[in-house]
C-alpha cells in the first residue's frame, strides 16, 4: 500500500488538463496506486422568465475525452476507473469533492487554467474552490 492507493483525476478538454493526466500518471505509477477518472458534464440553467437548462457538452463529447484519457492511463499500465457525474455549472468544484469524498481519495490531482486574480474573483475558479472545499490533499498542475 503507498501513500496514494487512490488518485481522484479531474478532467476537462483544456491543455493544462493532459498535463495533470501526464501528473497523476506518474504519481499512480510510482505509487501503485488506481486512478478515479472523472469529468464532470456541465448544465447550465437559468432561472427566470426565459430560463431554461442545457448541457454545455454531449454525452458523447463527454466519454471521447474519457476513452482519451482512459487509454492514455492505461498505455502506462495505470488502473483506471473512469466516472462521469453531471453537475450544474457553480457546482462542478462540489461535484469534485464528493466524488473524493466517495471513493475515499488519497488525493485530487487537476488543472488549473490559470486565470488572473480579477478572474478568480470575478469568475471564480473550480481548482480555487475545491482548494478551499476539500479536506483532503489537492494538487494542481499549472
Amino acid at each position: 500500500m503507498g501513500a496514494f492507493d487512490v488518485i481522484l483525476l479531474a478532467v476537462d478538454k483544456s491543455a493544462q488538463s493532459d498535463a495533470a493526466v501526464t501528473v497523476a500518471c506518474d504519481l499512480a505509477r510510482l505509487s501503485k496506486g488506481t486512478v478515479e477518472l472523472l469529468h464532470v458534464r456541465e448544465r447550465e440553467v437559468v432561472i427566470g422568465k426565459m430560463g431554461g437548462a442545457w448541457d454545455l457538452e454531449t454525452e458523447e463529447e463527454a466519454e471521447a475525452l474519457l476513452a482519451k484519457e482512459t487509454t492514455v492511463l492505461r498505455d502506462a499500465g495505470v488502473t483506471v476507473v473512469p466516472r462521469v457525474v453531471r453537475a450544474r455549472v457553480e457546482e462542478t468544484a462540489q461535484a469534485i469533492v464528493d466524488t473524493a469524498e466517495n471513493v475515499a481519495a488519497d488525493v485530487i490531482v487537476m488543472g488549473t487554467r490559470g486565470l488572473s486574480a480579477f478572474g478568480v474573483l470575478t469568475l471564480g475558479s473550480t481548482a480555487y474552490k475545491v482548494l478551499h472545499a476539500s479536506k483532503r490533499p489537492v494538487l494542481v498542475v499549472p
